[in-house]
């Protein structure tokens, strides 16, 4: 990059800028990728470990209902 970018002519600036506009974009989309990846990541592990606390409960005899996942949906209403 360029310490001066103000002493060059308007269509060299404009270059510049989209050059830096597509480095932020792509990093950008790199950075969300690797977000979603690890959200993803968690949601799995979760479902393990409420796996395995459900496991211990039924090896200890434990008889609760078991547990809705937020994504069940409800019943739908008649309206």
């Amino acid at each position: 990059m360029d310490s001066e970018p103000s002493s060059q002519n308007p269509t060299d600036m404009t270059a510049f800028v989209q050059n830096l506009l597509g480095q932020m974009q792509t990093r950008f989309e790199s950075m969300s990728q690797n977000i979603v990846s690890k959200i993803d990541e968690m949601g799995t592990k979760i479902d393990e470990l409420e796996q395995s606390v459900n496991d211990l409960k039924a090896e200890m005899g434990t008889t609760d209902v078991p547990v809705k996942k937020p994504d069940e949906a409800k019943p739908a209403e008649s309206a």
